[in-house]
């Protein structure tokens, strides 16, 4: 019989192009050994060029879901991403509240990189209020971490501020991620005062698309996995590193990175050419 693996539950939206979202998290989840199972909050119109709609799933539709999920399975970390609403963001949280599942890391997302909101100010004073205190592990960007904390951030010692801000709103530990910083740096800051710093260089990628996903999933999984959090930050970086450099132009816009990079290159579907050409 095969060693059954870790489940992981990620709770996010749906990318249809499946660089970032809910169909991004099952595959870094596959790529890590673990069994990934699903809650969807809400569905885009998405591709590479950027999220054009955002359509929020029912609440007792995402609630029910959770419950049975929880109820059949026995869940090692929670991945939470894109919530989209207030309302959503509370149903996740009067779910984790009530369940109480190990290893939730708490991805903030905001916003698209191509500007789009993806919560809104409900929904950011329920991450403040619920959803920071529930978390192992929060990974916001510079961005978020300045949203969330109030505070401006341009270098290192900003980043430590806005860690000890997060810690004081009840984040038991935070991962602020400095990729688009001059230099990239990632800190890691956990509330008995330990900090540790993630330095590395930019890759000249323009494949990065659902690099945060990637990341805060890796964690995830690498929690279920029984890595300490440091450890867990630090080889989560090292996947999403590889996976950028690995990573291949799909669409017309920014890339995805490549989840899978671990299995043999994709080979090149046959009748791609006469499909996109519209030859027989």
């Amino acid at each position: 019989m095969p060693q059954t693996p870790p489940v992981v539950l990620t709770i996010a939206g749906f990318d249809p192009s499946s660089g970032a979202g809910i169909t991004a998290d099952i595959k870094t989840i596959a790529a890590h050994g673990c069994y990934g199972i699903a809650a969807i909050t809400a569905s885009t119109v998405q591709t590479t060029a950027g999220v054009r709609r955002v359509v929020p799933a029912e609440s007792d539709l995402l609630t029910q879901t959770l419950q049975e999920l929880a109820g059949d399975f026995q869940v090692s970390a929670v991945h939470i991403g894109m919530l989209g609403t207030g309302k959503i963001a509370l149903c996740v949280a009067e779910f984790l509240e009530t369940a109480k599942p190990p290893n939730i890391v708490l991805d903030t997302v905001l916003s698209a990189t191509s500007g789009t909101s993806l919560l809104d100010e409900a929904g950011i004073r329920i991450v403040r209020e619920r959803l920071l205190p529930l978390a192992i592990l929060v990974t916001p960007n510079v961005a978020e971490a300045a949203v969330l904390s109030g505070l401006d951030i341009s270098e290192v010692e900003e980043m430590k501020q806005a860690a000890m801000r997060l810690h004081e709103m009840g984040a038991k530990g935070v991962v602020v991620t400095g990729g688009h910083l001059e230099k990239a740096i990632d800190l890691l800051s956990l509330k008995d005062s330990y900090v540790q710093t993630f330095r590395s260089d930019k890759l000249d990628s323009p494949n990065t698309h659902g690099t945060g996903c990637a990341f805060s999933t890796a964690i995830a999984c690498q929690l279920a996995l029984d890595r300490s959090l440091s450890a867990a930050v630090l080889l989560a970086k090292a996947y999403v590193t590889t996976a950028i450099s690995s990573g291949y132009a799909i669409g017309k816009g920014i890339g995805p990175v490549n989840h899978m990079y671990r299995m043999k290159n994709h080979p090149r579907a046959a009748g791609v050419a006469k499909w996109a050409s519209g030859k027989d």
